[in-house]
């Protein structure tokens, strides 16, 4: 059976750039991806950032503080971003972003009283943490506990993931061969995106998920029931 080493390439590519961009290159990936721009996730970033540690490229210290300084400046972006669009989300009222004056109350509510334990736990859960960063500025949260409590949220999420790297490195070899499984599991994610599109396209089914067949593909609609 034929291989196409698509995770292995990934893997060699991150490599390549944290080797060769060393603790810039891993402060800036971890900026890129807090502020929610895809496609590599911290959870992807982090541990081959503690591979590299393993590897003598950089201490745990040095990528640590690269990691959580990277994390914590890309967080303030879009921060910013939600801050300063407030005034645009609210004279778009209940236009394409569909709020109001009151969920706006509501938000500034919620992390005038919860926005500490908010953020800091949102920065323990996956993909979550890349975007909480937007509400608390539209809430327009206090910067300094916006800030602190970033770090506090990241600090152990970013050490966990590069110590997961470092044990990574040491058992590398045995790791490195169940990299052709996720390559199949990848091949048939980029099908079934492929069939999506497709079928998209064809107008066969709707937008969102899980998909529906639309009302021209599936059954005839019943015929309306005849005049009396």
């Amino acid at each position: 059976m034929i291989s196409i080493p698509i995770i292995e390439t990934v893997v060699n590519l991150l490599t390549a750039v944290l080797t060769a961009g060393g603790l810039a290159a891993l402060f800036g990936l971890m900026a890129v991806e807090s502020f929610g721009i895809p496609p590599l996730p911290s959870e992807v970033i982090l541990p081959f950032a503690g591979y590299l540690v393993f590897q003598g490229v950089y201490t745990f210290p040095e990528a640590f503080v690269a990691a959580l300084a990277g994390g914590v400046v890309g967080a303030f972006a879009a921060y910013l971003v939600g801050r300063f669009g407030r005034k645009w989300i609210e004279r778009s009222g209940k236009g394409s972003l569909r709020l109001d004056p009151k969920h706006l109350a509501q938000m500034d509510r919620w992390f005038a009283r919860h926005g500490e334990s908010t953020v800091g736990l949102a920065r323990l859960l996956p993909i979550v943490r890349a975007y909480i960063s937007y509400p608390a500025g539209t809430a327009r949260m206090e910067p300094k506990r916006f800030g602190v409590f970033t770090a506090l949220g990241a600090a152990p999420f970013t050490a966990a993931l590069l110590y997961a790297g470092v044990v990574l490195g040491r058992n590398w070899n045995s790791v490195q061969g169940t990299f052709r499984y996720f390559d199949y599991a990848a091949v048939a994610l980029i099908v079934v995106l492929l069939v999506y599109v497709a079928l998209r396209w064809r107008g066969v089914v709707s937008a969102g998920f899980p998909p529906r067949l639309t009302r021209s593909s599936g059954s005839p609609r019943p015929a309306e029931d005849a005049p009396p």
